[in-house]
């Protein structure tokens, strides 16, 4: 909330006790009352940006017909980036608080691996513009880790220069498990900066003592948890675990079950990553919520999860219910199980078109990032070295991968795909003119039976990724990347099939988000044409340099093994 002075506060009084008109009524809606789990007749009377007023009927300057819809709080994705949009703040802001979005909490970790305190300077001016209230936690691992090349790093230094800006809420996830439980000394001085203010973690797959260690930091939420029973001990501990359905990783059916009354206060929601096509296609919050309705949690489990739940555990007192005193957030839905989204207000302005006009765009960072240096198809040969080979296992709707050891084929003393095995080749090419690495690999699951697919969206580091079935390809896609200042393509016979341009950052487009969506089903068209299987392999190619989620993946130094931290001679 705004700063509030005493002749602010008498006039929320006197609209609330009913003195004054107020200054907007949303007239007869049925409150869904998140104690309780009733329906109650009302009016809901607003001062600013605030609720005055609830159960009972009031006077307004302005009256908005509510038609007994039901009204639920705003909804509060508690962990995404921005730049996984592909889109820039303000449009992600038109994207997504139609869909009862009115807080995101956002890690600009993606652009600050490219960019550095610049990403911040960038992300923070687009939050202080936006409809919905944009929150960001700082980046705390840029680099993620010592087995990459990233285009910058933060010191705890950086960050501090930015804690108490006023939309900073913390330190976001912090990756670097094994830092923290070695206690290494960079990562102490970062918790040590922030201690007092919310920090979130990444902890995938940790339990036991490492989790005990890891949560007496002071590391509060978690959302790269994939089970049932590891969710439990994470809440069991004192963590808040915040259910992820992206469009890539995808938890909620494993981690439903979970999601009671009792357990409501302990879990949350997040999209983490999540594209303009899914949005458009399924939605986002919204989304969550209906299916987790649908797998069987009680309605007013889920509808506390994704307000209550998510204000409470970061700090944010001044919102998640329909109440007195709270932002005025507030979604009206024509259907509660099917989470039906018919109108949202965002701190009390109506979420439409006209409320986006006027404002003025924030320049556009990071156009001359990518500068990866042009390769050929002899780049991407792997000289036989043995028969067997360790191969990246995809898991389909997962960012966990398996490590694998297969035997392939060996041509020309060079190792080969293998289309019976469904064996691919995977790159990645070092993008941030810091070196010319190339890391080589295999990877199994996307069906791939001929060209090349590639992107600059590669977490963490957002080097350049591309999985192909021939080198020629590869090497065309790479270049191609490079050549439209980053995003997606497709490849194949040598010739580009589909693309779509990312010239901020080599991660988010300048365009309108409704004009993204034709490009996205072309690229995800020609992927399919190429064999793929994969429902989002833009996503799924994005996470294979992930080095710090378990248990095979490939930077740009070669391959990693997750679980011991190395990489792989």
């Amino acid at each position: 909330m705004a700063s509030i002075d005493s002749a602010m506060l008498a006039r929320r009084i006197a609209q609330g006790r009913g003195d004054e008109p107020a200054d907007l009524v949303i007239r007869d809606v049925r409150l869904y009352d998140l104690v309780t789990g009733a329906l109650v007749a009302t009016d809901i009377a607003i001062s600013g940006d605030t609720i005055v007023g609830t159960y009972g009927t009031y006077r307004g300057a302005r009256v908005i017909e509510g038609r007994g819809r039901i009204a639920v709080p705003g909804f509060i994705d508690t962990h995404l980036h921005v730049e996984s949009s592909l889109v820039t703040p303000l449009e992600f802001d038109r994207c997504v608080a139609r869909h009862g979005v009115t807080t995101a909490i956002c890690d600009p970790h993606e652009i600050a691996n490219v960019l550095g305190r610049a990403a911040f300077d960038y992300m923070l001016e687009g939050a202080a513009r936006t409809v919905m209230d944009l929150r960001v936690q700082l980046s705390s691992c840029v680099p993620a880790t010592h087995l990459e090349t990233s285009g910058a790093r933060l010191t705890a230094a950086d960050l501090l220069a930015y804690r108490d800006h006023p939309k900073v809420l913390g330190l976001a996830e912090f990756m670097n498990v094994p830092g923290i439980v070695n206690r290494d000394p960079d990562c102490l001085a970062k918790i040590e900066a922030f201690a007092g203010r919310h920090i979130d973690g990444h902890a995938p797959l940790v339990g036991g003592f490492d989790l005990n260690a890891y949560a007496s930091a002071g590391i509060r939420t978690d959302h790269e948890t994939t089970s049932a029973d590891e969710a439990l001990e994470k809440i069991r501990k004192g963590m808040t675990v915040l259910i992820r359905e992206g469009s890539v990783s995808k938890d909620l059916h494993a981690l439903a079950p979970l999601l009671t009354l009792e357990t409501s206060p302990f879990l949350a929601f997040c999209t983490d990553d999540r594209n303009p096509l899914d949005i458009a296609e399924e939605g986002h919050l919204d989304f969550i919520i209906r299916t987790a309705i649908s797998l069987g949690v009680p309605p007013l489990a889920a509808y506390r999860s994704a307000s209550l739940t998510a204000a409470t555990a970061f700090g944010l007192r001044d919102r998640g219910m329909i109440a007195p005193g709270k932002r005025a957030d507030i979604v009206l839905l024509d259907d509660l199980e099917a989470c039906a989204v018919s109108a949202v207000f965002a701190g009390g302005v109506p979420v439409d078109e006209s409320a986006y006009a006027g404002r003025t765009p924030v320049a556009p960072v990071g156009l001359d990032s990518m500068k990866a240096r042009t390769v050929t198809a002899e780049d991407f040969r792997i000289a036989a070295a043995g028969a067997t080979m360790p191969v990246i296992g995809v898991i389909e709707g997962k960012i966990i991968t398996r490590h694998l050891t297969l035997t392939l084929p060996v041509r020309d003393g060079a190792m080969a795909i293998d289309a019976a095995q469904d064996v691919a080749k995977v790159a990645v090419v070092a993008r941030h003119g810091i070196n010319d690495n190339i890391g080589r690999g295999f990877v199994q699951g996307f069906g791939l039976g001929r060209g090349a697919i590639a992107s600059s969206v590669g977490h963490d580091s957002h080097n350049i990724c591309v999985v192909g079935a021939d080198d020629g390809d590869m090497a065309l896609a790479v270049n191609r990347l490079v050549a439209i200042r980053g995003g997606f393509v497709v490849v194949a016979d040598g010739a580009v099939r589909a693309e779509l341009p990312l010239p901020i950052a080599g991660l988010m487009s300048e365009r309108p988000y409704e004009e993204l969506i034709a490009p996205l089903r072309a690229l995800r068209d020609a992927a399919r044409g190429l064999g793929v299987t994969l429902k989002e392999p833009f996503l799924q190619v994005a996470f294979l340099p992930l080095p710090v989620i378990p248990h095979l993946k490939i930077s740009d130094r070669g391959m990693v093994d997750v679980d011991r931290f190395a990489l792989i001679a």
